[in-house]
């Protein structure tokens, strides 16, 4: 990555070549898809996101950077909260009258060499009055990270389960965690790696929903987080506000009935 002592549009130029090359990768798949249909090839993957004739957004309004100039061919549609096939059946441990907050934990289900991480997290958990669930997701091998007294590690858990007892989130912040995590009113503790996590988890934070760490973090500066995280109420409240808006899809557009509206036309 480029040094941060970089002028911004030095960096900036560097950052928009660097993506270039990244989305250039899928071009042959995605011509190779229009072939098959008997479109023509396009140039750059940017031909195929100009040329659609409408953009369905899976997500909410209320947590984008929207404008009021949005073109009117970009509908928001609220986001994908289904788990995944591949998640486990979940049974608690736990005892039924135990009423320490429940801690999740998900990193995502692809590898950013997380499992480093994940083990500072349990290191931090141990240390508090929680109970929590480490889900590793299919890249990390159980043996990568060891489990603690109050810390359960499995490979997959259902999160639209776990999150309806949950008090609170430690993400990475891919944006299907998120809004899992959103949509059951949980405030987060985000830790993006790269990729979109970084967006999503500046959402959050300036939403009021929860605070921001490095991938870095120590173990001490973990264990703060998730501590300032569960004692103030404000951070719960400002989920709760999501959660009501993504039940009544605020602002959002049926999705069905935008394709629908296409193929009519």
């Amino acid at each position: 990555m480029p040094a941060k002592g970089w002028p911004g549009r030095v960096r900036d130029a560097v950052l928009l070549r660097m993506t270039n090359r990244l989305f250039a990768k899928a071009l042959p798949a995605i011509n190779a898809a229009r072939a098959s249909l008997g479109l023509a090839p396009m140039a750059t993957i940017y031909d195929q996101w100009l040329a659609v004739d409408h953009v369905l957004v899976q997500t909410l309004p209320s947590f984008d950077f929207t404008s009021d100039a949005m073109p009117k061919h970009v509908s928001y549609v609220g986001p994908e909260l289904v788990d995944p096939a591949w998640s486990e059946p979940w049974r608690s441990p736990f005892a039924a009258d135990d009423r320490r907050p429940l801690v999740l934990v998900g990193l995502g289900s692809t590898f950013q060499n997380q499992a480093p991480l994940q083990q500072r997290i349990v290191d931090a958990l141990a240390q508090l009055p929680v109970r929590a669930v480490v889900t590793l997701g299919p890249t990390i091998r159980p043996s990568e990270v060891t489990a603690a007294d109050n810390v359960v590690v499995v490979q997959s858990a259902p999160h639209t389960q776990l999150l309806q007892e949950a008090s609170l989130l430690v993400t990475h912040c891919g944006h299907g965690t998120t809004m899992k995590g959103l949509a059951a009113g949980v405030p987060l503790v985000c830790i993006p790696m790269g990729r979109d996590q970084n967006d999503t988890a500046a959402r959050v934070v300036h939403s009021g929903a929860g605070v921001r760490l490095k991938p870095t973090a120590s173990v001490t500066d973990i264990s703060r987080a998730i501590t300032r995280t569960l004692e103030t109420p404000s951070f719960r409240e400002a989920a709760a506000v999501f959660a009501q808006a993504i039940a009544a899809r605020t602002g959002c557009a049926d999705a069905v009935e935008r394709l629908e509206s296409l193929v009519r036309q």
